[in-house]
């Protein structure tokens, strides 16, 4: 069963508090700080990050999940799954033509 976690707004704008995320290559804002738990997304050149292109050009939406390996089963995966850290793994798929992604968090 899938809960709500956040969703991910792309920006053109800097956004007060964002991070800089080498790994992924883009800007990220704490959703958790966020009454409405929104991510900002901000890429300064989208062709550095590995993100999918779907992620890159529309956003997305992510749930947890408590076991990633089953929410994958069946899934159009378009990016992971990828550990975070010891705590996080998560991994992107395609449903009804936009990215959603998938967090299990330990």
């Amino acid at each position: 069963m899938r809960t709500f976690n956040h969703v991910g707004i792309l920006t053109n704008e800097n956004q007060e508090g964002a991070m800089f995320n080498e790994g992924l290559n883009v800007w990220l804002t704490d959703y958790s700080k966020s009454p409405n738990k929104i991510e900002y997304l901000k890429f300064d050149d989208p062709a550095k990050s590995c993100l999918p292109d779907l992620v890159k050009t529309n956003g997305h939406i992510a749930y947890t999940v408590p076991s990633l390996e089953e929410a994958l089963k069946d899934a159009k995966v378009i990016f992971g799954p990828a550990v975070c850290d010891e705590h996080l793994t998560i991994a992107f798929i395609e449903e009804e033509g936009i990215a959603i992604e998938l967090m299990e968090i330990k």
